[in-house]
């Protein structure tokens, strides 16, 4: 490194600072790690800061970097992105007219993120397609709305969890007592995780612990330190930070024994897998939907001088039964495709597809493994129509086929309990 460093600092044919030098060098070290691992400059700090209280400036996408390009893990829901139809899978080779190669991930992001009401161009490939597609996005100040609810029908209900942050354990629990308002009863409650990126992992554990019984195992982490090594279970303390009331303490004991179905599919990532790993291995809820994206790391932010810091990945989760999410993602007890056909839009990436991801340590053949469904919806007739899902999901609609699917079995458990008693 010394030697590098000093014919860099003699030969190179322009002067260079060496604080550039060091940062370059600290940025491209973590960089050919994995996915996940980066350097933040300031900006980029700050605005990871922002972005985990729900309030930020920008688009509105969760991105990785794919061979030099950055690939779109997930639009997040009423932003200009998810408005404009971006997908998952979509990889941006150029920003206004910024090629993307040759750009950090943080740096990237900076280009996407600024002042609000500013347009900005993106060039997309997506799959399918046979020429590069141009977006043209205007900024706003994206205020993510972490939990929505509502009662669908009489005694069913829908929650949805957009993303994991600072507010939604709290969000979640207003929505649930709502859901039970005026001594409402609930036959069936689905918890709908699709296309929610995730998060922050005390947001993962406190949804989770609104259903789950006192005190169980949520999710383990595992790494080569000894803070790497630790077990988080359905507790105040595991998902309180500071001083707080347990907002969980105003959900009716109802909402613990109602029968659950999660939905998800390959935009569900990191806190969403654990989650419905959580509700799985308990046998809490039935998981519909698709695999999930496969982001089972832990990354510690570490801060620096200069209010710069690293974001490291320093563990693995795992599920309560000891699964590893990594590079292999959630099956779902029940595969239902986004389509009544049997096909999902667009082009779905997950954990395992990208460039340096860290291998699943307790099943070497995981990374590209795929649910097989149960059974494949009947094939159409030329008479009937064959209706895609529109580029925005109206999520809980009825032109939801995935949610229709779920909202199905549980009136079906609901007539199965009814004969049974």
């Amino acid at each position: 490194f010394a030697e590098v460093y000093s014919a860099i600092k003699q030969g190179y044919v322009e002067p260079v600072e060496d604080k550039k030098m060091i940062t370059n060098a600290i940025s491209g070290m973590l960089s050919n790690l994995d996915p996940h691992s980066t350097y933040l400059d300031a900006d980029a700090f700050k605005d990871l800061q922002v972005g985990t209280q729900g309030e930020f400036g920008g688009l509105g996408i969760e991105v990785g970097m794919e061979d030099g390009l950055v690939k779109v893990v997930s639009p997040i829901e009423d932003t200009p992105a998810y408005r404009a139809g971006i997908k998952s899978g979509d990889l941006i080779f150029k920003l206004d007219e910024t090629p993307v190669k040759g750009l950090t991930l943080s740096d990237a992001v900076k280009k996407m993120r600024g002042k609000p009401k500013t347009p900005i161009k993106l060039s997309i490939i997506r799959k399918g397609e046979t020429k590069p597609i141009e977006v043209t996005l205007i900024r706003e100040v994206i205020k993510v709305q972490s939990v929505k609810s509502k009662q669908v029908e009489p005694g069913y209900g829908w929650v949805r969890v957009t993303q994991f942050q600072e507010n939604t354990v709290a969000e979640l629990a207003k929505h649930v007592a709502a859901l039970y308002k005026d001594g409402n009863k609930l036959n069936g409650l689905v918890l709908d995780l699709r296309n929610d990126p995730g998060g922050l992992l005390n947001g993962a554990i406190g949804v989770s612990a609104a259903f789950l019984p006192p005190d169980v195992t949520v999710v383990s982490t595992n790494g080569r330190s000894e803070d790497a090594k630790q077990d988080f279970k359905a507790r105040p303390q595991d998902y309180l930070r500071g001083n707080k009331e347990d907002p969980l303490k105003n959900i009716p004991v109802e909402a613990k024994k109602v029968p659950m179905i999660v939905l998800v599919n390959g935009g569900s990532a990191s806190a969403s897998e654990i989650v419905a790993g959580a509700l799985q291995d308990h046998k809490r809820a039935i998981i519909v939907g698709t695999q999930t994206f496969g982001k089972g790391s832990v990354q510690s932010v570490l801060p620096l001088p200069g209010n710069t810091a690293i974001k490291l990945t320093t563990a693995r989760y795992y599920t309560p039964e000891g699964r590893s999410i990594q590079a292999k993602g959630i099956t779902p007890d029940i595969v239902v495709e986004e389509n009544a056909n049997g096909s999902s839009p667009g082009m779905r990436v997950r954990e395992a597809d990208l460039d340096r991801h860290l291998n699943n340590d307790r099943d070497k053949e995981a990374a590209k493994q795929e649910a097989k469904p149960q059974a494949k919806p009947a094939k159409k007739g030329k008479d009937d129509a064959e209706e895609e899902l529109p580029q925005r999901l109206e999520y809980a609609s009825k032109s939801d086929y995935q949610f229709q699917q779920a909202l199905n079995l549980l009136k079906g458990l609901q007539i199965l309990q009814n004969k049974a008693q």
